[in-house]
């Protein structure tokens, strides 16, 4: 039996888009969360069926502005959950919280509707950045946010920072990150701002109008804030991801894994084998974006699903190297083999001399555990998968239908549920969940 994971996807509506942000999303005053609520119901339900799922472990409501979200919805969504398979006791259930005060106005009742963990978007202290970023947030509200989180789920709280910001600098950032480890909780995740072309932010930017940290000053900003969070009894064990006490984030782990997962709501995306249509292998489903038109697909018949292509042996080796080697503990040689029984590590990866000049830099690491970065690889994964992509498409091949016992033995897929609630709030929901 393999373990599961999952990969997380989100269509948030927000009542107001960050200038840097590219996703795509609805801005709109319209709401619709009687309709919007049934119709995540009856999909999950019936993505629930189809891939005939026994045991839910895990819930993730992302997005977006899930936080926005009426509570009695959350509610529902896990009571349709619970009918199908069964809610353990112990599932993570995560929200996402955009930390304003109507926000924050919601956590109590979401708490009570069954939310066990929290994952608030700070992205900064410094309230001039906050403006340029384009959030409707204050540092202040940021850090009563954190603090009422504690309150109600003390130990399963987390904190999302960004770096790499316009005008910040590299002494700016670790004041900002020591000022924020005095009031996090367990777990920190740390961002790269990213340019994305068509974004306000890119616009400003290639005007002249801002500018941000030199490549080489962020990959700095990066590096301290590994050694700081190190030096506060954090363990990295994700590119980005930090936790203490045993606080990892179990809905994340899930999909680095390469476990399968199931995408509900307007343009959330699955990969999971379709077991209750006599599927055999893996499909990557895609639910139709606009959330109206989904809603009418909904409810003519029972599911979104807009695209659905069937993931060939290739393809699904390249997730699980793609999203394993994020991981501090890398790709396991027994994790290996659920996906890729006949040809192991070893083989795929042991004879390349291009693989070998990796290793020997030090960055990559092929041993007894498996293949992993160094703590210091881990900070290149970008530069280093491209070598490990074209070697593992040279001995696998494209083109082969994926090994049945590999499809067939994993039993363990996710949820991931995409909607948008309210006036322009989004809710995202994650459910890992085991199958029979």
């Amino acid at each position: 039996v393999s373990q599961s994971q999952s990969v997380s996807a989100s269509w948030p509506y927000c009542l107001r888009r960050c200038s840097y942000c590219n996703f795509n999303k609805y801005v709109t005053r319209d709401s619709n969360d009687v309709r919007m609520t049934e119709c995540l119901r009856r999909e999950a339900e019936m993505l629930l069926r189809l891939s005939q799922v026994s045991c839910v472990t895990s819930v993730f409501f992302g997005g977006g502005t899930p936080s926005l979200a009426p509570p009695s919805t959350i509610a529902a969504v896990l009571e349709a959950v619970s009918g199908c398979a069964s809610l353990s006791d112990k599932a993570e259930v995560t929200l996402e919280v955009n930390p304003t005060p109507a926000g924050m106005s919601k956590l109590e009742d979401c708490c009570r509707a069954g939310v066990n963990r929290l994952s608030i978007g700070v992205q900064s202290l410094q309230d001039e950045d906050l403006e340029i970023l384009g959030r409707d947030h204050s540092s202040r509200q940021a850090l009563r946010t954190v603090e009422e989180a504690r309150r109600l789920c003390p130990g399963r709280v987390s904190v999302d920072v960004m770096f790499g910001r316009p005008g910040q600098s590299l002494g700016s950032w670790e004041r900002e990150l020591s000022e924020l480890l005095r009031v996090c909780d367990d777990h920190v995740s740390l961002y790269q701002l990213t340019l994305e072309r068509g974004t306000e932010l890119f616009k400003q930017v290639e005007a002249g109008e801002v500018s941000v940290p030199a490549e080489d000053e962020t990959a700095e900003m990066y590096q301290s804030a590994r050694r700081t969070l190190g030096q506060h009894g954090f363990l990295q064990y994700e590119v980005s991801n930090f936790a203490r006490n045993n606080t990892v984030s179990h809905h994340n782990t899930s999909y680095w894994k390469g476990k399968q997962y199931i995408g509900v709501g307007p343009g959330a995306h699955g990969r999971f084998v379709c077991v209750g249509e006599g599927g055999e292998v893996r499909e990557a489903r895609t639910q139709t974006l606009e959330p109206d038109v989904w809603m009418r697909e909904v409810q003519q018949r029972g599911h979104g699903t807009r695209r659905r292509i069937r993931l060939g042996h290739l393809d699904l080796l390249e997730e699980v190297l793609v999203m394993g080697l994020r991981m501090a503990d890398g790709i396991s040689h027994r994790h290996w083999a659920l996906f890729s029984p006949r040809l192991g590590l070893h083989q795929v990866f042991g004879t390349s001399a291009h693989v070998q000049d990796l290793l020997n830099s030090g960055r990559l690491v092929l041993d007894d555990r498996g293949l992993r970065c160094s703590w210091e690889g881990l900070a290149f994964l970008d530069s280093l998968l491209p070598a490990l992509l074209v070697e593992l498409e040279g001995r696998v091949g494209r083109g082969r239908r994926a090994d049945r016992q590999s499809s067939r033995g994993e039993s363990c897929v996710s949820i991931l549920v995409c909607t948008c609630l309210g006036s322009s709030s989004n809710i995202s929901i994650f459910l890992q969940h085991t199958v029979s």
